[in-house]
Protein backbone atom coordinates (compact mmCIF):
# COMPACT_ATOMS: atom_id res chain seq x y z
CA UNK A 1 0.00 0.00 0.00
CA UNK A 2 2.93 2.46 0.71
CA UNK A 3 4.65 1.80 -2.50
CA UNK A 4 1.01 2.33 -4.26
CA UNK A 5 0.79 5.67 -2.73
CA UNK A 6 3.97 6.78 -3.19
CA UNK A 7 3.53 6.59 -6.83
CA UNK A 8 0.45 7.83 -7.07
CA UNK A 9 2.21 11.14 -5.18
CA UNK A 10 4.94 11.34 -7.83
CA UNK A 11 2.38 11.04 -10.69
CA UNK A 12 0.39 13.48 -9.14
CA UNK A 13 3.38 15.98 -8.40
CA UNK A 14 4.97 15.11 -11.74
CA UNK A 15 1.18 16.51 -13.71
CA UNK A 16 1.51 19.73 -11.03
CA UNK A 17 4.75 20.22 -12.71
CA UNK A 18 4.30 19.86 -16.10
CA UNK A 19 1.21 21.72 -16.04
CA UNK A 20 2.91 24.26 -14.31
CA UNK A 21 5.72 24.35 -16.83
CA UNK A 22 3.22 24.56 -19.58
CA UNK A 23 1.81 28.12 -17.97
CA UNK A 24 5.06 29.60 -17.75
CA UNK A 25 5.96 28.75 -21.02
CA UNK A 26 2.72 30.09 -22.30
CA UNK A 27 2.37 33.49 -20.48
CA UNK A 28 6.41 34.02 -21.75
CA UNK A 29 4.81 33.57 -25.29
CA UNK A 30 2.21 35.88 -25.06
CA UNK A 31 3.39 39.54 -24.55
CA UNK A 32 0.97 41.61 -22.18
CA UNK A 33 -0.56 44.79 -23.34
CA UNK A 34 2.11 47.13 -20.68
CA UNK A 35 4.79 45.06 -23.38
CA UNK A 36 2.94 45.51 -26.54
CA UNK A 37 2.82 49.51 -25.38
CA UNK A 38 6.37 49.27 -24.96
CA UNK A 39 7.14 48.33 -28.26
CA UNK A 40 5.11 50.31 -30.00
CA UNK A 41 6.81 53.14 -27.88
CA UNK A 42 9.86 52.36 -28.84
CA UNK A 43 9.04 51.74 -32.54
CA UNK A 44 8.12 55.32 -32.80
CA UNK A 45 11.03 56.30 -31.58
CA UNK A 46 13.21 53.82 -33.91
CA UNK A 47 10.81 55.33 -37.22
CA UNK A 48 11.11 58.64 -36.17
CA UNK A 49 14.59 58.37 -36.49
CA UNK A 50 15.08 56.33 -39.15
CA UNK A 51 12.00 56.25 -41.79
CA UNK A 52 10.18 59.67 -41.28
CA UNK A 53 12.54 61.51 -43.54
CA UNK A 54 10.79 59.44 -46.27
CA UNK A 55 7.54 57.68 -44.90
CA UNK A 56 6.99 61.11 -43.77
CA UNK A 57 6.22 62.14 -39.79
CA UNK A 58 2.38 60.61 -40.16
CA UNK A 59 3.74 57.46 -42.07
CA UNK A 60 2.55 58.75 -45.59
CA UNK A 61 4.65 61.41 -47.64
CA UNK A 62 2.05 62.77 -50.18
CA UNK A 63 4.24 63.77 -53.67
CA UNK A 64 6.96 61.03 -53.03
CA UNK A 65 7.00 57.59 -54.40
CA UNK A 66 6.79 55.98 -51.20
CA UNK A 67 3.78 54.34 -49.69
CA UNK A 68 1.14 54.98 -47.07
CA UNK A 69 2.55 53.05 -44.09
CA UNK A 70 -0.74 53.24 -42.55
CA UNK A 71 -2.30 51.15 -45.34
CA UNK A 72 0.15 48.37 -45.41
CA UNK A 73 -1.17 45.07 -45.16
CA UNK A 74 -1.08 43.12 -42.10
CA UNK A 75 1.92 40.85 -43.30
CA UNK A 76 4.41 41.04 -40.64
CA UNK A 77 6.76 39.03 -43.20
CA UNK A 78 6.76 40.69 -45.81
CA UNK A 79 7.16 44.13 -43.65
CA UNK A 80 10.24 42.81 -42.37
CA UNK A 81 11.75 41.49 -45.52
CA UNK A 82 10.79 44.77 -47.10
CA UNK A 83 12.91 46.99 -44.64
CA UNK A 84 15.95 44.07 -44.65
CA UNK A 85 16.06 43.89 -48.21
CA UNK A 86 15.03 47.09 -49.64
CA UNK A 87 12.43 47.24 -52.12
CA UNK A 88 12.64 48.07 -56.00
CA UNK A 89 15.99 49.85 -55.41
CA UNK A 90 14.19 52.52 -54.42
CA UNK A 91 13.92 51.59 -50.59
CA UNK A 92 17.06 50.95 -49.07
CA UNK A 93 17.62 47.80 -46.97
CA UNK A 94 18.48 48.53 -43.46
CA UNK A 95 19.63 44.84 -42.33
CA UNK A 96 22.54 46.27 -41.37
CA UNK A 97 21.30 48.93 -39.68
CA UNK A 98 18.69 48.42 -37.89
CA UNK A 99 18.40 45.24 -35.59
CA UNK A 100 15.55 42.68 -35.68
CA UNK A 101 14.15 44.02 -32.17
CA UNK A 102 13.95 47.73 -34.06
CA UNK A 103 12.22 46.04 -36.99
CA UNK A 104 9.90 44.75 -35.08
CA UNK A 105 9.20 47.74 -32.57
CA UNK A 106 9.13 49.39 -36.03
CA UNK A 107 6.44 46.86 -36.96
CA UNK A 108 4.17 47.26 -33.64
CA UNK A 109 4.23 51.25 -34.15
CA UNK A 110 3.23 50.85 -37.81
CA UNK A 111 0.47 48.01 -37.10
CA UNK A 112 -0.67 50.29 -34.01
CA UNK A 113 -1.39 52.94 -36.67
CA UNK A 114 -2.86 50.92 -39.20
CA UNK A 115 -6.37 52.32 -41.10
CA UNK A 116 -9.16 49.77 -41.06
Amino acid sequence: MTERATLLTAAILAAVATASIVQIAAATQQPSAIDLQGQVDQGKVTYAKNCSHCHGPNMVNSGTITPDLRAFPDDKTRFVTTVKQGKNGRMPPWADILTDQEIADVWAFVSSRRSP
